[in-house]
């Protein structure tokens, strides 16, 4: 039976992550070190902390625990993430909340709420391949704008909009990650910052700030100043925040939220309703009380000093192997090192060789909405133990040396002399 010919448009186009195909490719795997998915390594995770909130909060005295909740969250964890937000210098209200099922949720809640078939939305190139999946599947145009050193070039960024306004293109927003980007690590500078805020104002547009790592800055190069998020300098209403508690306390507890003005937020819940209801209120019961308890505060410096530590060995490592070959920017917090390849290599055609020699990669061209990025690939030094980056790094040296040798040119013999 066709089942394509009961497809609609969005169905039959939508397509694998990148990422997920990495993680299936784990999943049937023996010995492969992973550099692929942004994920916290296990053994960071709060375990004795949680079992102990798990077995109070499922404890039977509150029957609501396992009941459904309200759409917009439950109210003691609003408040935490009210406080949360606070820290980090951005005034919020409850109007303005709504938790969602990780942040991926609210990247499609924005999505859906936003941006009708053909509307346009600017992204960093590169930029974060599920907020990529997001905007697509609702029929979004992407437009890319390069990054300079401390974000996105402004210049570019405005030339763009102009010559999408001129050819009659609606134009909704301005995705970005400004603390350490998913895939490069970017840290945006606070001046940049201000730069886009004035820069939405002018043009009358949205500011999307997706900030997943923000929290988890290397304290070597890096303050908590320097990730000061635009929503707390937004005088307008320009900004819709995201952040999530995956990165910081369990991503399997499937906890996020977005704080945006209160119109929006009205609309991402009524299309929330739609989707799951609620998020699930065991897993905002857990995430509250780990708060409430301390645990989330005293795991921050525990996991900027392993992630500090994991990155200095994956770039003490690249360079024991690659000498010069490769080249990168010292990431200043988060998960991940953006490589560039020598020009002689294609991070796809390199990858099944990398696979045979028991290492895999997210290959750079996921990131890119112009085509762009073959030569990228981006590491994630999150999940492996220090000991498995070595590892990785030997076996993608191994990879890379096996692929140029193939890639390398025939050389011509040279005439017998006479």
């Amino acid at each position: 039976m066709n089942y394509e010919a009961f497809l609609s448009r969005q169905g039959s186009g939508l397509r694998e992550s990148a990422i997920r195909k990495m993680g299936t490719l784990l999943a049937n795997a023996k010995d492969i070190v992973s550099f692929a998915p942004g994920y916290p390594e296990e053994a960071l995770l709060p375990w004795a902390e949680l079992r102990e909130i798990a077995g109070d909060v499922l404890s039977g005295t509150d029957g609501s625990v396992l009941q459904y909740g309200a759409t917009r969250g439950y109210r003691p964890l609003l408040d935490v993430i009210l406080e949360i937000m606070a820290q980090r210098g951005v005034t919020s209200s409850l109007e303005q909340l709504i938790v969602t099922t990780g942040s991926q949720q609210g990247l499609d809640l924005v999505a859906t709420v936003l941006c009708d078939p053909g509307d346009v939305v600017l992204v960093e190139l590169p930029s974060y391949v599920g907020a990529i999946s997001a905007l697509k599947n609702v029929g979004a145009e992407l437009v890319g704008v390069p990054q300079a050193a401390d974000g996105v070039d402004m210049d570019a960024l405005s030339a763009t909009l102009r010559r999408l306004r001129a050819a009659g293109r609606t134009v909704k927003a301005f995705y970005t990650v400004p603390n350490f980007q998913n895939p490069t690590g970017l840290l945006v500078s606070q001046a940049k910052r201000h730069a886009l805020l004035e820069w939405a104002a002018r043009e009358d547009l949205l500011l999307i700030e997706d900030d997943p790592y923000g929290e988890l800055y290397f304290p070597d190069v890096t303050q908590a100043a320097d990730t000061r998020p635009m929503a707390a300098d937004d005088t307008e209403g320009r900004v819709i925040y995201l952040s999530s508690f995956s990165k910081t306390l369990a991503p399997g507890l499937r906890t996020a939220w977005i704080s945006a003005p209160a119109p929006l937020t009205a609309r991402f819940d009524l299309a929330k309703q739609s989707i799951d209801l609620c998020t699930g209120a065991l897993d905002q019961r857990l995430v509250a009380e780990a708060c409430r308890r301390g645990v989330l505060a005293r795991q921050l410096p525990r996991l900027r000093a392993a992630y500090t530590e994991k990155r200095g060995v994956m770039e003490a490592a690249l360079r024991e192997q690659f000498g010069a070959r490769l080249s990168w920017v010292t990431p200043r917090g988060g998960f991940f090192l953006w490589t560039h390849l020598p020009e002689s290599l294609d991070a796809t055609t390199l990858l099944p060789v990398a696979q045979r020699h028991g290492v895999i990669y997210v290959t750079g061209d996921a990131f890119f909405v112009n085509g762009e990025g073959a030569h990228y690939v981006r590491l994630a030094f999150s999940k492996p133990t220090p000991a498995q980056i070595q590892e990785g790094v030997r076996r993608f040296a191994a990879a890379v040396t096996e692929a140029s040798s193939a890639s390398a040119p025939a050389r011509t013999p040279l005439p017998a002399s006479r």
